[in-house]
């Protein structure tokens, strides 16, 4: 294998104690010489998507392209909100995507998960999420990792359900792989 991914990681959440964060966090605590994560953390200073500002110099906007496109596959982390993608994540994935001919997630392995209170995990809202990436020609990961109940499997800020943290890291392999087999490298 040719060296270390590097995977963008995206909380598709603004609340502070946001139990996708968490699971990003550990996502990006998972020990692997194979990959690093970077957590993006300005989601919600982008402003709202409007058409009259492309090509304007907003910073984070230029800041959440260049991200994306510097790294080598994309993990979204994201809750479900009225059974579909959190505003601020779709926002982001807009501003992202324009103009057309210079749409940052063109070609990006792109690996889903997240965790909801419910019953259902994000299963509506990664259904979603997947056409929309697919719409913008990035390459979503078949594996799927939904996590219901999420708030039943912490205690503050620890994991204490440590089956999801064998998902999350089943997840990442299986991202690296993808990325490597779309980039022709072998493993």
């Amino acid at each position: 294998m040719n060296g270390t991914i590097k995977i963008l990681g995206i909380a598709g959440s603004l609340r502070k104690d946001s139990y996708n964060k968490k699971l990003l966090k550990i996502a990006s605590e998972i020990s692997s010489n194979l990959f690093e994560i970077e957590m993006y953390e300005n989601l919600g200073k982008l402003p709202l998507y409007d058409e009259d500002y492309i090509g304007a110099d907003l910073i984070f906007v230029k800041e959440l392209k260049d991200k994306i496109v510097k790294a080598d596959a994309i993990l979204i982390v994201t809750p479900e909100y009225n059974y579909s993608v959190p505003g601020v994540l779709k926002n982001g994935i807009d501003w992202a995507s324009r103009p057309v001919n210079n749409n940052s997630w063109a070609g990006k392995p792109v690996a889903i998960m997240g965790g909801t209170t419910g019953g259902f995990g994000t299963v509506r809202c990664q259904a979603h999420l997947r056409d929309i990436l697919f719409s913008l020609h990035s390459y979503v990961l078949n594996t799927e990792l939904y996590i219901s109940k999420v708030d039943e499997k912490f205690i503050k800020d620890e994991l204490i359900d440590q089956n999801i943290k064998i998902k999350i890291s089943k997840l990442l392999d299986d991202l690296i792989i993808w990325t490597r087999q779309l980039r022709g490298e072998s493993e």
